[in-house]
């Protein structure tokens, strides 16, 4: 039997145990789980300039940096994402709708834990103590495979979890680490399906691709983010250049930054010196022919751009003639992930929020907003960008399946 296998095992278990607890019993040990982080923040932050360290080394880029580093602050920030976890309805045990059918059955559709899910990700240590929260809450024992690039961070973390987890009497199994870091263990993760009920990557392209490829596991597609937004004719140009900095510029590194701005020919010759003086010095910009003949200081986008998810201070302009131009490009080179138009034509607007596909569409307003926490959600597992199950911030009831429960009086089919 191999180590994975082991795991597996202990979690299954695990996950047994779990989903008999009660609502205030799960509460109870977030709460001791968030405590003990704040308790060990200088560990948890040695523990990470280890991989900071070794970041710089490989010459990793300031954006990327960003994703692994933690502070202080974050470390606050992690533990009352845990707290307001805490605080969030338990959906284990809520029953969603009940109906008698023709024979007087009483019959009534649970929410369950989905069991033991296991959690794929890249350099974002934030990820183990939102995904180890998520799933603790909604009854699932978890089972993490952070990359190497936050290798001391998440080890240190799951760490913390799981002595806080013993300290109070319950199974330190719910919260596990695959401590080996190899492709090949990773691979084998995607096909644990004796003791797997679902596997959910959070990480780039490359990741995501690997996952579907390999998985034999049931998969939870978490996407990229190559986002746009449409500046209308009909748009207020300042809150559209807001919007646009917000968007591009707030925190680039993430999945919800946005990578293309399309602008309606009609305002392209006032908007684009506006987007051109705001980002200057800052971000590179790559525009369309016709963008360029409004900008002094770009270079032309090639069709890779176009589908590019830069997670970096650089974005691609295109002039489009219309909103059905906008439309078409966005849903050729999106990752269906979050789009927005920026419009005062309430018709245009719905339109734009009928023929997008995308997880989260967008009406003068930021995609920086697709966020579990932004959503009320707590915090997320992922942002699902497929429509099988869940679409868009996964939060606690995305992480339960239903069970039908069904009353009767002795009925017998006839």
């Amino acid at each position: 039997m191999s180590n994975l296998q082991t795991i597996g095992q202990q979690a299954q278990a695990s996950a047994q145990t779990l989903s008999l607890l009660s609502a205030s019993e799960k509460n109870h040990l977030l709460a001791a789980m968030a405590d003990a982080l704040e308790k060990a923040a200088e560990t948890i932050l040695a523990a990470n300039q280890q991989d900071l360290a070794a970041a710089k080394a490989k010459e990793t880029s300031q954006t990327m940096l960003d994703r692994l580093l933690l502070t202080e602050q974050r470390i606050t920030e992690m533990a009352n994402g845990i707290r307001e976890v805490a605080q969030l309805p338990d959906p284990i045990g809520a029953v969603d709708k009940m109906w008698r059918n023709a024979d007087d059955l009483l019959i009534g559709q649970q929410r369950v834990p989905l069991g033991v899910i296991g959690i794929i990700y890249e350099a974002r240590p934030n990820v183990t103590t939102d995904a180890a929260s998520l799933c603790f809450k909604s009854g699932n024992a978890v089972i993490l495979r952070g990359g190497k690039e936050a290798f001391h961070s998440n080890q240190v973390l799951v760490t913390i979890l799981q002595e806080a987890l013993a300290a109070n009497g319950h199974s330190r199994h719910a919260i596990q680490f695959i401590e080996d870091t190899s492709h090949e263990t990773a691979a084998e993760l995607m096909r644990l399906t004796d003791y797997l009920d679902v596997l959910i990557p959070r990480g780039g392209a490359g990741l995501i691709r690997r996952v579907k490829e390999t998985a034999t596991v049931p998969v939870i597609e978490t996407g990229t983010g190559n986002n746009h937004i449409y500046i209308d004719q009909a748009a207020q140009l300042p809150m559209a250049l807001a919007i646009v900095t917000n968007a591009k510029t707030q925190r680039p590194s993430v999945c919800n930054a946005i990578e293309t701005i399309l602008v309606h020919e009609a305002v392209a010759a006032e908007f684009l010196p506006m987007v051109e003086k705001q980002f200057a010095e800052q971000v590179e910009l790559r525009g369309d022919q016709k963008a360029l003949a409004f900008l002094n200081n770009a270079q032309l986008a090639t069709e890779e751009d176009w589908a590019t998810e830069f997670l970096d201070y650089i974005l691609a302009i295109k002039v489009v003639a219309s909103l059905e131009e906008a439309i078409a490009h966005i849903n050729r080179y999106n990752t269906k992930h979050s789009e927005a138009i920026i419009t005062d034509d309430y018709f245009a607007s719905q339109r734009f929020l009928k023929e997008v596909d995308a997880a989260a569409v967008y009406v003068n307003a930021s995609t920086r907003f697709t966020d579990g926490f932004m959503f009320g959600f707590g915090a997320e597992i992922g942002i699902s960008t497929q429509k099988l199950h869940a679409r868009g911030p996964m939060g606690l009831e995305a992480l339960t399946s239903t069970k039908y429960i069904i009353y009767g009086e002795g009925q017998i089919r006839k």
